[in-house]
């Protein structure tokens, strides 16, 4: 193995273990140099390590160069050594020109074999040849040690580097430590900090006090919760190098502007932090304007866009095309039928079509009309989402146990999308031990509670239309009058959160 007797000291001097198991391989990654790239005046060679003391330093101040060669004529020629050297490896040095360099070959060997076994190649250093000017003892040995540290597998320090050459120039305690310590006072579990970093790892690069800061200030402002943020963080890191006046406020003002309530858009951001990087030109606005061309009402955007939030992000207008045509040729729904089963569930957009015609095929193999399958279909979109091992037990339970007319099934076909063992069965036992007949909507669209309620009346109420979200107006809740008095403490945006959006 080519060393020198400044390398064989660094390892038998040296107690860090990162900088002996990189450096202590059976051959070396490249050739000795030929003759013409020795330093031409040994005497000026410098020992950059002080004998006097072989513990590396766990935290230190960054530097780009060590043991500078004194005199002008001296320095020139060594740079000129220097970049030959890295020439004949492929190494383009342009970018070297305003940085000081070491003193000799061995030194500028010594990097590029110390990053070539962290899985750096030749192309890497050319796309930041400024990482070949930071010093392996002063720079490279503590950043990665302190990378190492906090979770980062040393298999991954190479991609890592790759991903983010500016940290071998960051100082660990000026720089790296604050932001981890940041990144927990935010929450950020201590097993998930690596996670975050080498998804982000610019975020090793930005200032406390700068973007931030001011990104996670906005987003408790408008209604997040703080410790939330972690999470949000976790999944999410991106927002965090977001400014908040040019891309996060415009977002949440032009959402806040189609009619979403403040405390559902910031529950939305609490479980879906990738919402805040949608372009808004260039995704949000164009996908509002695709839905509203293809017959959506404006006062039911709200209501849809908290459904199914990835609705903003996704290359809707030609999903739309495409699951419109499907739905007017296989299931013989109109555009205006499309408009409104999408209107109640936006995730059809996202539907294989071949899961759609499953329940489909089984509906109309129970003799049911095409135009009345359509029909149950616009009612209740929610049926294209059912297993059909689910869907024959619930009918077979309706045939055999109900025996209601079938009438009853086209009117209701929400029936389906029920837990036959933990709602119709149960219930339709209390009732029959009661003899109470009503219709299939009145016994399985409500609460258990309310359920209880209805089998302790002295009446039975008319069936009520659910919520409704009107833009501009307040939460309309039909029937509120016999709801508990836990729900009339509650806000008309908590209700409609509750009661009409399933994050």
């Amino acid at each position: 193995m080519f060393l020198t007797a400044r390398w064989r000291f660094l390892i038998h001097g040296s107690s860090h273990n990162l900088l002996r198991e990189i450096l202590l391989l059976d051959t070396p990654l490249l050739p000795p140099p030929p003759q013409f790239l020795q330093n031409p005046n040994p005497s000026l060679q410098t020992h950059p390590f002080s004998t006097q003391s072989s513990k590396l330093p766990e935290y230190e101040m960054p530097s780009v160069t060590w043991g500078v060669v004194q005199g002008r004529k001296e320095r020139l020629v060594s740079r000129v050594i220097i970049s030959d050297f890295l020439k004949s490896i492929g190494v383009v040095p342009d970018e070297l020109h305003q940085v000081e360099l070491p003193t000799t070959v061995e030194v500028m060997r010594g990097r590029v074999e110390f990053l070539q076994r962290l899985g750096i190649t030749v192309d890497d250093m050319n796309d930041y040849p400024l990482m070949l000017a930071c010093s392996i003892r002063k720079n490279m040995i503590p950043v990665l040690g302190y990378l190492e540290k906090i979770g980062i597998h040393r298999s991954h320090l190479g991609g890592f580097v790759r991903k983010y050459p500016q940290v071998l120039h960051a100082s660990v305690v000026v720089e790296l430590a604050p932001v981890v310590k940041l990144l927990r006072g935010l929450d950020v579990e201590r097993h998930d900090i690596p996670y975050v970093l080498q998804r982000y790892p610019e975020l090793l690069g930005f200032k406390l006090e700068g973007t931030m800061s001011t990104s996670v200030g906005y987003l408790v402002s408008i209604g997040v919760f703080p410790r939330d943020i972690g999470p949000m963080v976790t999944q999410f890191p991106f927002f965090l190098g977001m400014r908040v006046g040019t891309t996060i406020k415009p977002l949440i003002d032009y959402l806040l502007s189609l009619g979403l309530p403040k405390i559902i858009l910031a529950k939305m951001l609490e479980k879906r932090a990738y919402i805040l990087g949608y372009d808004l030109q260039e995704t949000v606005k164009p996908n509002v304007d695709a839905l509203l061309s293809f017959g959506v009402r404006r006062e039911a955007l709200p209501s849809m866009i908290a459904q199914y939030p990835p609705i903003l992000g996704l290359p809707l207008k030609a999903k739309l095309s495409t699951q419109q045509y499907f739905f007017n040729l296989k299931l013989k729904i109109d555009p205006e039928g499309f408009a409104q089963s999408l209107e109640k569930m936006p995730q059809i957009v996202g539907l294989c079509q071949k899961v759609i015609l499953k329940p489909m095929e089984f509906l109309k193999a129970r003799g049911i009309p095409d135009d009345v399958v359509a029909r149950m279909v616009v009612k209740c979109p929610q049926l294209l989402a059912c297993r059909v091992e689910l869907m024959k037990n619930s009918f077979y339970f309706f045939k055999s146990e109900l025996k209601r007319p079938m009438q009853e099934l086209f009117e209701f076909p929400e029936y389906f999308t029920y837990s036959l063992e933990s709602r119709i069965k149960p219930r339709h036992q209390r009732l029959a031990s009661k003899g109470i007949k009503c219709s299939l909507n009145w016994f399985l669209n409500c609460s258990d509670q309310r359920f209880e309620e209805r089998l302790r009346a002295d009446y039975i109420e008319e069936d009520t239309p659910g919520p409704s979200f009107l833009m501009g107006g307040k939460l309309e809740m039909p029937g509120s009058e016999v709801i508990s008095g836990q729900e009339d403490d509650e806000s008309d945006d908590e209700v409609l959160y509750r009661r009409t959006v399933s994050l």
